[in-house]
């Protein structure tokens, strides 16, 4: 799986606020939604968190205007997550840095499970970053399409260089000095 891939993979997991698909590290902490109001609907299976949205669980962190989740059949089938921007901050398991992103909407859907940031996206993790309007990632294929086709709308990756491993280097040894007979009295 690619950097970038791995980050939206890591987003699409936060994204879906369930917490069977929560990285190992987040799923057996409580879910804590914040909101400045809550409307939810049982019988049509939506529930709406709007003003000053932030979701945590564990390390994951998501913020944002207004957070739509539609359940079907009982399941998490599609999240939405709108704002100026939307955020999502998570700690992947093993990982020293923060997997950070970032759009004015984001989409999590379950079938076929996929996540799409739309609007300013931006995903970045120890300084790899993907940037575009348009941010799809396909988790079941393990594909990320970027882009819009639009004129001047470009998709921006940047790589950070891995550390070069340097050879030891190896100190000549010097022969041992030779020894000089001492004189006896």
């Amino acid at each position: 799986m690619t950097s970038i891939g791995r980050l939206c993979f890591l987003l699409a997991l936060a994204i879906s606020s369930g917490p069977v698909l929560a990285l190992s590290s987040d799923r057996n902490q409580p879910m804590l939604i914040e909101a400045d109001e809550a409307e939810i609907d049982d019988a049509r299976g939506i529930s709406i968190y709007r003003g000053n949205v932030k979701v945590t669980q564990g390390t994951l962190v998501l913020t944002g205007q207004e957070m739509t989740i539609i359940n079907k059949d009982g399941d998490v089938n599609k999240v939405i997550m709108v704002g100026t921007p939307a955020t999502y901050r998570q700690r992947p398991d093993n990982k020293d840095k923060d997997v950070f992103a970032k759009s004015t909407r984001m989409e999590y859907y379950l079938d076929p499970e996929r996540v799409i940031l739309l609007g300013q996206a931006e995903v970045e993790q120890a300084g790899d970053t993907m940037s575009s309007e348009r941010i799809e990632y396909d988790i079941v294929k393990d594909q990320v399409n970027a882009g819009t086709r639009k004129p001047n709308e470009r998709v921006q990756v940047v790589i950070q260089p891995k550390p070069r491993k340097t050879p030891k280097k190896t100190i000549p040894q010097q022969p041992p000095p030779e020894e000089t007979p001492s004189e006896s009295p």
